[in-house]
């Protein structure tokens, strides 16, 4: 049984997807990861790019399945997709319509979360001043830049108050201001007991906020633990990702 304390676990997972002329070889991204994720923190997920990373985050959000092993989320096995309204996400590269408002798009998400009027006008305002979009909010979402539109998934990511955040490279583009602003959003959400997974190939942001760490690294876990102590072993050792 999963503890109330974990948000996420994953038990002995692997991932194979088929590939090639019908299917005859095969890509294998995971190769038995087994990582619990603490209810309160917030936890990194770091390594090099095609580590295994992203594949991790689609198990855990039920947009792909273990070949072998078992996701649980909230308590709850991932193919539990009830437990996804308490999630949220902001993907790597965000797609959104450009024709619409920052304040349109977000009363949409909004209102397919579930939220109803008056609640959903009191979130929308409130996650636009959390993350410094107020005074754009009725420009179309052509004009923003990179990070401004890394701004806004964060504000859409946060609309239903999630148990669990997972954000994948949100830093990416973003200036200091928007990347110290991010930082200070996840240490609010972690007092009020929220949990978040930060996903990312660098070490920079994950240290800054960060308490607990795993490197992901050919699919497999490389190292995991409390953020202070695998820097400090970095130091001695060489890169993170390179150790046995």
């Amino acid at each position: 049984m999963t503890g109330t304390g974990i948000a996420a676990e994953f038990r002995q997972v692997w991932k194979v997807y088929p590939c090639g002329l019908w299917s005859r070889r095969s890509i294998q991204a995971l190769r038995g990861v087994s990582l619990a994720i603490p209810r309160g923190s917030i936890y990194g997920l770091v390594g090099p790019n095609r580590a295994g990373k992203t594949t991790l985050v689609k198990l855990l959000l039920s947009i792909a399945y273990p070949t072998r092993g078992s996701v649980l989320r909230l308590g709850q096995p991932a193919k539990d997709r009830s437990t996804l309204a308490r999630i949220g996400y902001v993907h790597d590269s965000q797609a959104f319509p450009s024709y619409w408002s920052a304040h349109s798009l977000l009363e949409c998400y909004g209102a397919l979360s579930g939220l109803r009027r008056d609640a959903l006008r009191h979130a929308v305002a409130r996650r636009l001043d959390q993350v410094g979009l107020r005074d754009r909010a009725a420009e179309p979402i052509s004009a923003f830049s990179k990070g401004m539109l890394q701004r806004l998934a964060v504000a859409q990511a946060l609309l239903n108050d999630p148990e669990l955040l997972v954000l994948d490279e949100p830093a990416e583009g973003m200036d200091l201001l928007a990347r110290n602003l991010l930082h200070d959003l996840l240490r609010e959400r972690q007092q009020q007991g929220s949990t978040a997974i930060l996903v990312s190939h660098g070490l920079s942001d994950v240290q800054r906020v960060c308490d607990q760490l795993a490197v992901i690294n050919y699919g497999e876990v490389a190292v995991a633990g409390k953020v202070e102590d695998l820097i400090h072993d970095r130091q001695h050792d060489g890169p993170i990702w390179k150790r046995s």
